[in-house]
């Protein structure tokens, strides 16, 4: 009992946060994250967002803070006093189709990345994409790497993207970087073998089978 209200005198303590959540004016804690806010203050339809560790991408907002707008995840972001947050909703289909099994060689890839993203090419360098991902990727250099072909290294460029497609919407262009960086993962790994560890893991998976097969062979 004597922890319960001392727990509850150090939140007492705390100073309290004001800001607006889908126009809805909330009082939140110090070092409450946007999503902790929106649950505490009964936003609406935010009541069980994500993933919570900055993985899934599904939190995206859209903050303001005077005349500035920027975007992040809820889930890694923090309470100010006087912001406004918007939730986004969830992103749209992708716009860019493709089949892997219909890329039988690697020497068209080029040509094609440019038929399914023509608008890749058209890049004002304007670090939208980078200004806006809650990753840090340089998201603009990878779209350079692959509209020169470089896909093997654009995907590296894009191996902590959590697609939660921030980038797409900073692009005056519509670029879609996130989904540039997917196809440049996919289309490497169709063409290449699967990483080191991988084949070390299958080959252990492979042989583990193989193991409690005997075993249930011999039982019978």
């Amino acid at each position: 009992m004597t922890t319960s209200n001392a727990t509850a005198d150090k939140n007492a303590q705390q100073p309290g946060v004001a800001l607006t959540i889908n126009g809805l004016a909330v009082n939140a804690t110090e070092g409450m994250t946007l999503v902790e806010a929106a649950w505490h203050g009964g936003v609406p339809r935010v009541t069980g967002v994500g993933c919570l560790e900055g993985v899934c991408g599904s939190c995206r907002v859209m903050l303001r803070r005077g005349k500035e707008v920027t975007v992040g995840l809820a889930c890694q972001t923090f309470v100010e006093d006087g912001i406004d947050v918007i939730f986004l909703p969830p992103a749209s289909a992708p716009q860019h189709h493709y089949e892997l099994g219909d890329f039988k060689d690697s020497w068209d890839i080029h040509a094609r990345f440019h038929k399914i993203f023509p608008e890749a090419a058209r890049c004002r360098h304007c670090h939208g994409c980078d200004n806006s991902c809650p990753k840090g990727i340089t998201a603009e250099n990878g779209v350079a790497l692959a509209v020169a072909g470089r896909f093997r290294e654009a995907g590296e460029a894009f191996f902590e993207c959590i697609m939660c497609e921030l980038c797409d919407i900073a692009c005056p262009e519509l670029i879609a970087p996130a989904h540039v960086g997917l196809f440049s993962r996919r289309i490497t790994a169709h063409f290449h073998l699967r990483p080191p560890n991988l084949i070390h893991r299958l080959e252990e998976l492979r042989q583990e089978h193989q193991e409690t097969s005997r075993n249930e062979d011999s039982e019978e």
